[in-house]
């Protein structure tokens, strides 16, 4: 799969990942169809790509079937978009915990639904989620947004095997710790002792090289949080007890006050 020529939708373009992702893919030469919940912020974006916006609250079922009947001659699907939701699941009310489910997971999935059989009767497309190291690796403070990415992780995986052979690829892009730019830069919290980041254009490359490749999983993340998570996914009590030495947890507590606050 080439972008140059085709039509993108991604999802979640008004983030600051979401912006650097929208600019490496315009900078391949792809048309692109931008979606988010905020109009000025999104229209924005548009036209600084000469995109197309499609204002979208990806948290109602209703919204994701309108934005899938008017974007339903893309070629790719980048689905971006997602809510923190990190804290104590205890702290949110039942209608965040439901928001959070809906844009995290449920959209993606519909929308690779409502999206992949025009692709399929084209023989050509591909579907690539933006996930996270925390659908391998579950922390504390993290029970929703893993919950949300482990799911995502599941779901793409099997859609992958399920469209084997019909022209249309599936990749998952799970990003670490991303300096300057998306979720955890805008907490300002530090990494953990001896964890290195991951700067916006090695996942803007991670997601390029995983589109063109038709790549099943790329883990945009240094040596170490490969490791890891690796380890958190066949030994996940070994792993809580190496996070508990690592001061993962004065990390994530300064993750949540972040993003409590801004809630």
């Amino acid at each position: 799969m080439r972008f140059d020529g085709s039509t993108v939708l991604l999802t979640g373009a008004t983030g600051g990942l979401g912006t650097e992702l929208a600019g490496a893919l315009a900078g391949r030469g792809a048309s692109l169809v931008l979606t988010g919940r905020r109009k000025d912020a999104l229209q924005a974006v548009a036209d600084r790509f000469a995109a197309r916006a499609v204002v979208a609250d990806l948290a109602d079922p209703a919204d994701v079937e309108r934005l899938a009947e008017e974007c339903g001659d893309v070629d790719v699907l980048v689905a971006n978009a997602a809510l923190p939701s990190s804290g104590d699941v205890l702290d949110y009310t039942p209608a965040q915990v439901e928001r959070a489910l809906a844009v995290n997971l449920h959209a993606p999935v519909l929308l690779a639904r409502l999206l992949a059989p025009r692709m399929v009767r084209a023989r050509r497309g591909h579907i690539a989620f933006v996930g996270s190291i925390s659908g391998k690796a579950a922390t504390r403070s993290s029970a929703l947004y893993s919950a949300t990415k482990f799911g995502l992780r599941g779901f793409a995986l099997a859609f992958r095997q399920d469209l084997h052979g019909t022209g249309v690829g599936v990749s998952l892009v799970q990003p670490g710790f991303v300096r300057d730019a998306g979720m955890f830069a805008a907490t300002g919290a530090k990494p953990p002792a001896g964890m290195r980041t991951v700067s916006p254009a090695q996942v803007c490359d991670g997601l390029v090289r995983a589109v063109e490749r038709n790549l099943c999983e790329v883990n945009v993340a240094p040596a170490e949080l490969k490791l890891l998570s690796a380890i958190a996914g066949q030994f996940p009590a070994f792993a809580e007890r190496v996070q508990g030495r690592m001061g993962v947890e004065r990390t994530l507590n300064d993750i949540v006050t972040a993003q409590r606050d801004a809630r």
